[in-house]
C-alpha cells in the first residue's frame, strides 16, 4: 500500500516537473530535502506529531522551505500535510529521484570495497560503467569489510562481484559439490 501511495504522489510531482521542464531542478530539490530528513530526523518527527496542527506544520514549511525551494515543491509538501501523507515523504522523494534519473539518463551505482577507493579508481570504474550502460553514472563507494579484497559493483539490478569473498564462496561451493577448485 505504501509503495502505491508513494508511486502515485511521486508520479504527480514528476509529471508537473516534466511539464514545466524542471526535472533536473526538481530532482536536486528532492535530493536536498531527502538529505535534510536524513540529517535531521526531528523534522519528520515534527511533521508526524499529532499535537502539532496542520497549520503549524504548513507554517514551518512555508517559512523554512520557501526561500530554498520552488513553489511547486513547497505546495507539494503542504499537500502532503493536508492529506496526512508526510509519513511517506522519504519514500516519495526516492521514487521521484528514480523517475527523474530515468528521464535524465542517469544511473546510480554503488561500488562496495573493503577500504575506501581513491578518486582515480572511482573515476576508472565510473568511466567503465558509463561506457557499458551508455548512461551518466552517479557512483557511491560503500565500505564492506567482509569483502577482504576486490570489489562488488551494483548497477540497478545487476551485480558484478569480483571480490575475494565471492571467490572463496565459489571455491567452497565447488568443494561441497565434490568438484575441483
Amino acid at each position: 500500500m505504501s509503495s502505491e501511495i508513494s508511486e502515485r504522489y511521486a508520479q504527480a510531482l514528476f509529471e508537473l516537473a516534466f511539464d514545466e521542464n524542471t526535472v533536473k531542478e526538481t530532482k536536486q530539490q528532492a535530493e536536498s530535502i531527502l538529505q535534510l530528513t536524513e540529517d535531521t530526523p526531528e523534522l519528520l518527527d515534527f511533521f508526524r506529531a499529532v499535537k502539532v496542527t496542520k497549520e503549524e506544520k504548513k507554517d514551518l514549511i512555508n517559512r523554512v522551505f520557501s526561500d530554498a525551494y520552488d513553489q511547486y515543491m513547497v505546495s507539494f509538501m503542504n499537500l502532503l500535510i493536508d492529506k496526512g501523507r508526510m509519513d511517506y515523504l522519504k519514500e516519495i522523494l526516492r521514487v521521484l529521484i528514480q523517475k527523474a534519473n530515468e528521464e535524465l539518463g542517469i544511473q546510480e551505482a554503488v561500488v562496495y570495497s573493503a577500504r575506501k577507493l581513491d578518486d582515480e579508481a572511482m573515476a576508472k570504474i565510473k568511466g567503465a560503467l558509463e561506457k557499458k550502460t551508455g548512461k551518466e553514472i552517479v557512483l557511491k563507494n560503500q565500505i564492506d569489510e567482509q569483502l577482504i579484497a576486490g570489489i562488488k559493483v551494483v548497477v540497478g539490478n545487476n551485480i558484478t562481484d569480483v571480490s575475494m569473498k565471492r571467490r572463496i564462496e565459489g571455491m567452497k561451493e565447488a568443494l561441497l559439490r565434490g568438484g575441483q577448485v
